[in-house]
Formats: C-alpha cells, structure tokens, sequence
C-alpha cells in the first residue's frame, strides 16, 4: 500500500511518542520499581469516554495507557497516548489578567475576581437578570457545569444558561426525545459486539471516534457476514471499509432514509408485531397518525424519486434498506455532526430511528439506534445536568411551571425563585450580546471566539468595548484575546470530577498533579464568585464530592436515577452506566427494556416501555425531505462542508500543543476534487480563496478524490485559518443548532 507523506508522519510520530514514555516495557518496569504511579481516569479529549490509567512521576504527568477494564480494552488512540503533554507548553496561562487600556495585564486573583463580581451584580442591578449569561462547554465535569447551572439560575436569576453542546447534539436531543420521550441512547457500546449490520451516516468513525470504529472493525474481522454501510458525500476513511458506500447531494440524505423505510414497507422487512405493541406515527407535533396513513406518505418516496433528488443511485438505495432491515440480522447505527449540524437536523434523527421502529431493531444486543457525541462530558455535564437555556437538571424543563418548582424545593429556594422566561440559545446568546441585552459573559471550558459559525459577526460582539467577558482556560485562545478578564484554569488531571459519555457511563477522572502556576479548577473559581456576589449559600461544597452527593440526589426521583453511582464506587470501578438507582445495582445496558432497566415497571406486561411517553410507545414521525438553508447557486456554486480529522481536536487548543500531532497536522487544507481542481485552476500545494456570504479564507489546496465533484472540505482546527467565518449561523427550529455542515461558496485560485 502506498503510504502519504500524512500517513509516514502519523506512524513515525507514534514511535517517536514511544520513544519519548519509554513505551510499554519501560511502564511495566516502572510499575515494578514504584518509580512512577498509576491512577485511573479518563481521557479529555472526545465523547468516547475511553478509561485511563496517568502515570505520574516526581509530581509530573508523565505517561497514560489504556485501562484494560473499561470498555476501551486498553486502547486509546494517538491522541489520548499523548496527552500528557497538554499540560506543560510554555504559554500555560498561569495568572489572572485583566484588560487596562486595550491590553490584557497580569492581576491578582482578588482583582479579577471581585472585578468580575462587581460587574455581573451591577449589571443585574441595572439591567436585569437576563443581562448576564453564562457559555459552557462538555469538557467542564459535571460538578462544574452544575455550580454554574445553580449560580446563575439560583442565585442570578436568569436562564441564559448554554453550552457548546447546543452546536454539536442538540438535535440528536430533539431526535431523542421526540421518538422516545427520553434523551440519551437506548443502547451501549457492547452492541458493537453483537451487531451484524452497521448503518454510519454523517460521521467518519474512523477519525472522531477512532476507539469505536476500531471496535467496529474487529467485529467485521471476526464475524464474517457483518455488513457495513456508510452514508455520506466524501468518500472519507470510515467508508473505505464499507460493503456499501452511498454519496449523495448534501442535506438530501433525508430523501434517501424515507425511500430505505419505503423499501423496507414494501418488501416486508417491517416487524408488525413490534410496531403494533410499541408503535405509534406522527406528523407536525402530534402522534396522531396511523400505519396505514405512514405507509401513504412513504408513496411519494419511492428510491427513484429518491435518486432524482439526491444523486445516490436507485439500486444502492435498495441495498441499503434489505441490509439494514433483513429479517434476524441485528442493525446497530451510529451517526453524529453530519446529522446533526442541519436546519433539519432533528428531522434526520428522526428518520434514523423510524427505521429501527419499523423493523423491530431495538432493545437486543446488536440493535441500536445511537448518537455518538464529540466532548468528553457533554452528555453527562450538559445534557443531563441541564446546561443548555431550555433544560433543568435531569430532565426537567425550564418552561415547566412544575419542574421550577421541584428544583426550588430541592434547592431550598423560597417558591418562584427560579426565572420562568426561556433563555436564550447559543446563537440567540451571542446575537443578543452583540444587541447589547446582554451585558456581562461568563466563558468556561470553550472557544466560541473560533468555534461559531458565521464567525466574524460574534467576534465583533465579544470584541466590542460596550460587553463585559469573561474567559477561564488553560491556555490562549482565540476567545481569550478578546476577554476583558481571563482566568487561569487548572487543566485536566490537575483536578478531579466525572465525566458522561455517549453511551450513558459516569466515570471519575482524578486528580493526579497539582494546577499549574496559580490556575485554580473551574469549580473552586465559581465557588468563589458565589460568595463574591452574595450567593455562597447555593454553593456551600468544600469540594467537588460533596457536590456530586447532592446531584444524586438531585436525579434520584427522575428517570436518570443515578443515586447508586456513588464516589466510592465511581474511584472503584470503570465507569457505571445509568440508571442505577442503588449501590448494588449493576447499572444499565439496555433502556426501555423490562428486566434491565429498573425505570420499567415491574408489572408490565410487555418487553419495552418507553415510559418517557404517555402512551408508553416511540413515535414513528413522517418527515419530509427539506433541503439545507443555503444551496449553491449561480454565484456561489460548490457546497462547503467542514469536519474534524484524526490527528487534532475541537479547535485545536490543546492538541496544538503536542508537538508529534502539530508535526502531523497543523494546516487546514481545501479537499477539492481533481475535476473542480482543473475547473478552478488549481493543483495540491496552490492556496485557494474560499468566499460565501459572510466571510472569506485563504488555505491550501489538497486535490483528492475523498471530496465529490461540487463540494470542498475544510477541517475545523486551524486557529489562524479560521474556517468559520465561512459557515452559516442559520439553524435547526426546534434544536436551535446551526448548519455547520453545508453552505454556498465560490472559489478562486489565491
């Protein structure tokens, strides 16, 4: 096989890391030697949830390697092995600084945080609650984003609450709760492991979740028959393994899962009597429709009509849907951005799920429909806590009169305390932050200064003399050169708290070194501004623990129930999946199913309850093929897509910063098809200009036949080639999560 420049560099710099840990024989002599510690945790950086073991020596982090218990088998990938190195780049921020005549200056921590203090309860006074706001991130541990959640809607009063999770899952949240009343997947990781069919549409496993599909692969390998399918417009390194690989016109993959249910209906692929004990179909907002009536709209999706729309074959349709929906095959899908970042995003999850309704693939091992998450904690900090404007911890809802109250009696608030008027989504925050209704930002654990879309409108707004942000990181960004105040975190491993990943588990990451320099942890600093602006009593935690024993309680009487994942057991085992309502109880593989999960009622009658509805049945919802915000036109004629790649991660802060990965990778680089390389006048190696409506880039060119003709790719980590600027900030109606995925550009040689 031919190996890239791309390909030698990654190897070799896998071996250099080797080299430079000592590889595995020097850890195994270490541990004989009591040279060098080993703690268990887990890993930082993707929504995996791989454990770890840190190996510490002489007060430093020196080495991680996999914990062969976990779910990972002692695997991690390039990333994860060299993480250590996170820690220790010489721009660490190290010191609080402050903003005086254009310039950020070193503070102390009282200056900065009786600076922030005074400004967040000034502008409550004259503004309003809903003045300040708070942005979070799935990298804060759940105690974290919980301290901040209770300050803010507790002590400031306001629901302007939100996360970057609104930008990478809220749809899959929407598609979830839709169809099954509930969020968070059915399913686990285990599945991989019994499933013979596989259905990946808009996610490239192979480089996101390169610990998953690893394990994907290994089932191929050792079942023969497994099937694997892939949608999607590139032909990207996931798809390089499937059995059927489909491109299509992006945001018309909605078309192509309508005419696979079509297909499914009209072979008789479809479990009746699964649909009819489980079942119900819905169109708009009500569950009010019939078999019959589903069958009908399924008419208009046949997979010629299908093909006409989205360029994907007829025939590849068909083998898709008889893979996916053939009789006492298990089906196991996973999808993730390329999904979710859409106008239609919850629409597409949705279309997901029907097929596993239809053919009756749930609730077994091997069959799942699963949402696979990009941050570390974003399900179990974000999503579950409460962390986004709508939400309440563990699923309650603001808007509910009902469910402010239980948290006032849980908070031991006086009735009425907590604000009824919505906050504002993530786009919504930053639009109204640019309005100036929002006065004061409280930033953590994130960097919308590079992450949100249609960039350069809220870097003006974050930028603007007339706003009030604060930054918490750990190293230099491109939020934190447009912050009135910057806060020193304490990085990962320099303290302690749990993590949720995609698959429902909580594990504890431990604290194995001290901060850097004067860095403090993100919950000690929120602690802090709650005595500093008069609400201490709402955050009276001496640590983190005590935290988490009051969040059990928070969640035992809700559905999450996690009462039993105590932190004693969380330092014991590796990683417990929720429900888990006592300290003996095992945790969770399967939801919804009788005998597994403790949420079904011991009397029922039936295998599955989905008890997070009413009629206690998911919802087979009839969407309608609905194309992106903004196709190409005569003006700006290719679609632009963006996505992450396998050596880097999120906008690339960290990552960055180890040097075999930035050796690797540092560039981000325009994928163009051979065909629209010669049509625009350009060979690998040029620099092209791409331009849309909002923004324009200069990077290099890679001609490759990965991208289709009429679409370019653009990975999302470079911090001087910030590529959203190009994207469009139009978003989903119900997520609110905007369409990173596709927009309009036009391109010209640079």
């Amino acid at each position: 096989m031919s190996l890239t420049r791309r390909d030698f560099l990654i190897r070799t710099a896998a071996a250099s890391a080797l080299a430079v840990l000592g590889g595995p024989a020097a850890a195994r002599a270490a541990d004989e030697t009591g040279d060098t510690k080993w703690t268990k945790g887990v890993c930082r950086y993707c929504g995996t949830g791989c454990g770890v073991y840190k190996g510490t020596r002489n007060g430093k982090l020196v080495a991680v390697k996999g914990d062969r218990e976990n779910h990972n088998q002692g695997f991690v990938c390039l990333k994860g092995f060299l993480l250590p190195q996170i820690l220790y780049a010489s721009d660490r921020l190290t010191d609080p600084q402050i903003r005086k005549n254009g310039k950020l200056v070193k503070a102390t921590w009282d200056e900065a945080m009786d600076l922030i203090a005074s400004r967040f309860n000034e502008s409550i006074e004259k503004h309003g609650p809903d003045s300040v706001a708070f942005y979070g991130s799935g990298q804060g541990y759940t105690e974290e984003s919980y301290a901040a959640n209770k300050l803010f809607r507790a002590g400031f009063g306001t629901n302007n609450v939100e996360g970057n999770p609104r930008l990478c899952m809220a749809s899959a949240v929407g598609g979830y709760v839709t169809t099954f009343g509930k969020d968070e997947p059915f399913g686990c990781y285990e599945d991989i492991d019994h499933a013979d069919t596989f259905f990946l549409i808009g996610s490239n496993m192979a480089e996101c979740h390169p610990i998953l599909f690893q394990r994907v692969t290994r089932r191929k390998e050792s079942a023969p028959g497994t099937k694997v399918i892939v949608l999607d417009p590139r032909r990207t390194p996931t798809a390089r393994i499937a059995d059927l690989h489909i491109s299509f016109k992006p945001g018309t993959d909605l078309s192509i899962l309508n005419a696979m249910a079509h297909v499914m209906v009209v072979e008789g692929l479809v479990d009746r009597e699964f649909i009819a004990d489980f079942v119900t179909f819905g169109m708009g907002k009500e569950a009010n429709k019939t078999w019959d009536e589903y069958v009908a709209f399924l008419e208009d999706f046949t997979p010629e009509k299908a093909a006409e729309v989205s360029g994907a074959p007829a025939e590849q349709i068909v083998e898709a849907a008889r893979m996916f929906g053939a009789s006492g095959r298990k089906t196991l899908s996973f999808w993730t951005m390329g999904l979710n970042q859409r106008t239609r995003g919850v629409w597409a999850n949705n279309l997901v799920h029907n097929m596993h309704l239809i053919t009756g693939k749930l609730g077994v091992p091997g069959s799942s429909s699963f949402s696979l998450t990009g941050q570390p904690n974003a399900c179990g900090g974000v999503r579950d806590q409460g962390g986004l404007s709508h939400l309440l911890p563990y699923g309650r809802l603001s808007g509910k009169a009902e469910h402010r109250a239980e948290m006032e009696k849980l908070w031991n608030l006086p009735p009425g305390t907590l604000p009824d008027s919505p906050g504002k989504h993530a786009i919504a925050m930053f639009r109204a932050l640019e309005a100036k209704e929002i006065k004061c930002i409280y930033i953590m654990c994130t960097n919308p200064g590079q992450t949100l879309p249609n960039l350069d409108r809220y870097r003006a707004a974050m930028k603007d003399p007339g706003t009030f942000v604060v930054v918490c990181d750990i190293y230099p960004t491109r939020t934190t050169e447009l912050a009135d105040v910057v806060l020193p975190a304490a990085a990962w491993s320099e303290k302690e708290g749990v993590f949720g990943c995609s698959e429902r588990r909580y594990q504890l990451d431990a604290q194995v070194v001290e901060p850097s320099g004067n860095a403090r942890p993100d919950f000690e600093i929120l602690c802090d501004l709650a005595r500093r602006t008069g609400h201490g009593d709402l955050l009276p935690f001496a640590n983190p623990a005590e935290a988490w024993d009051e969040i059990r309680m928070i969640a035992k009487d809700t559905p999450y129930r996690f009462y039993g994942i105590t932190r004693e057991r969380l330092k014991k085992e590796h990683g417990i999946l929720w429900p888990c309502p006592t300290e003996d109880h095992p945790g969770t593989k399967r939801r919804y199913v009788k005998g597994e999960d403790p949420n079904v009622p011991a009397d029922w009658e039936k295998r599955i309850c989905f008890y997070g509805r009413p009629d206690r049945r998911a919802v087979v919802w009839m969407r309608s093929q609905v194309g992106p915000e903004e196709p190409p036109d005569a003006e700006y004629p290719f679609y632009f897509t963006t996505g992450r790649v396998i050596e880097h991660w999120h906008s690339g802060t960290m990552t960055m910063r180890v040097r075999e990965l930035k050796n690797a990778k540092s560039t981000a680089e325009v994928e163009i098809h051979p065909d629209d390389a010669r049509r625009v006048g350009v060979k690998t190696s040029d620099e092209i200009r791409v331009t849309s409506r909002r923004g324009s880039v200069i990077f290099p060119v890679n001609v490759t036949d990965t991208s289709p003709v009429g679409m370019v790719f653009v990975n999302m980590h470079d911090q001087e080639r910030l590529c959203n600027r190009i994207a469009i900030d139009a978003f989903d109606a119900g997520s609110k999560q905007p369409e990173f995925k596709i927009c309009a550009v036009k391109l010209e040689k640079a």
